[in-house]
């Protein structure tokens, strides 16, 4: 059904955006998932019958916000968040939420929140995963080599270590930036990987790549004097350059030097060269920027015809 559709494609869409703006306006990343997954479940309940709202997005959020709200008033714990709930998106009402609303985009800081110190670095990547892209326990512990249920709980006490330990939801200083972007680099690389066969009938996967090159962008822009985040930005865009060449019509995979350089997106190309050539001058390399000019390379073969092995090892 048109209504259900909706609703799923809005989860793959805007799941991360809209657990950011929450999490931004409550501080608490567990509750700003649950008010969303009841917006959702509501979502699933009345779009089939009443049909899809003109801004699916706006809606979603005022129900959640609602949500946020109800419980605050509930939990005495909660009350101090009142005065920021009320002030944001303040009289919508979702049966009258027609006009697409401003929604920032607070991913970036999300991911930078989940990569304070004061989380074990070994679940960080893992919370950005979920938090920021929306994979779920199982998912992220089949990349992460854990069972489902360990990864599920080590996310739990996560998210309640940024709540119960006040972690403010801000972008570290320029100084504390650098310490902390490693970590958010793996997270993107990782989201990437998780979804770059496109394999997922739903789409989900095409997002996710989609999803993790906007962020590797973002953080490009927001670090441009780290050669790393460059140089994470060209892999991707190297290898998504390749993501109509990569499956025959049959749907087999088609192994890299076997795949018809005609097909490979010449725009994302130079741009990833151009990523790659800002890297290189600042003298510092690393793994991103290294993998980054081995898929350089490879994508040089659409000019020459041939793969240069030589430098290749080197």
């Amino acid at each position: 059904m048109e209504g259900r559709r909706a609703a799923e494609l809005a989860a793959r869409q805007s799941f991360g955006k809209l657990v950011a703006w929450l999490t931004a306006r409550c501080g608490d990343v567990a509750a700003a998932e649950d008010a969303l997954g009841d917006a959702f479940l509501a979502a699933l309940r009345r779009w089939p019958v009443e049909g899809v709202p003109r801004a699916p997005e706006a809606w979603l959020l005022v129900v959640a916000r609602r949500r946020l709200i109800d419980r605050a008033r509930r939990d005495r714990t909660l009350e101090q968040l009142l005065p920021e709930l009320d002030a944001a998106a303040p009289g919508l009402d979702p049966d009258t939420c027609e006009n697409a609303m401003e929604i920032p985009d607070e991913r970036l800081r999300l991911l930078f929140l989940c990569a304070h110190p004061a989380i074990d670095p070994g679940i960080q990547a893992p919370l950005m995963l979920q938090t920021v892209l929306g994979l779920t326990a199982g998912r992220i512990a089949a990349a992460f080599l854990v069972a489902p249920a360990t990864m599920g709980q080590r996310l739990v006490r996560a998210k309640a270590k940024i709540r119960d330990a006040g972690i403010p939801f801000v972008l570290p200083g320029a100084e504390a930036l650098p310490a902390r972007s490693a970590a958010v680099l793996q997270a993107i690389y990782a989201a990437y990987t998780s979804g770059w066969n496109g394999q997922g009938g739903d789409g989900r996967d095409r997002g996710l790549t989609q999803e993790a090159v906007l962020l590797a962008r973002l953080c490009a822009d927001l670090l441009p004097e780290e050669p790393e985040a460059l140089g994470l930005l060209a892999l991707l865009l190297h290898s998504e350059a390749r993501h109509g060449a990569r499956r025959a019509a049959d749907g087999s995979y088609v192994p890299l030097l076997e795949q018809d350089p005609g097909q490979w997106d010449a725009a994302l190309i130079a741009e990833a060269e151009a990523a790659l050539t800002q890297a290189f001058r600042a003298g510092r390399p690393g793994r991103f920027q290294l993998e980054a000019a081995i898929q350089s390379l490879h994508a040089h073969r659409a000019v020459s015809g041939r793969v240069d092995w030589p430098a290749l090892l080197g």
